[in-house]
């Protein structure tokens, strides 16, 4: 869940920006409007700070 208040702080747009900049991990694509991320990704982001 992506909000403020969330697991992940910040807004759908920021993860987006995120996520085309190479700061966040990159989506895989399930069906035409499913998009999940890799549990592995997930936790190394939160391992490695969302900035590095």
């Amino acid at each position: 869940m992506l909000a403020p208040a969330g697991p992940i702080p910040v807004s759908k747009s920021t993860w987006w920006a995120g996520v085309k900049e190479g700061r966040f991990p990159q989506p895989q694509k399930l069906g035409p409007r499913t998009t999940v991320w890799r549990a592995e990704d997930i936790r190394a982001l939160f391992e490695n700070g969302a900035n590095g």
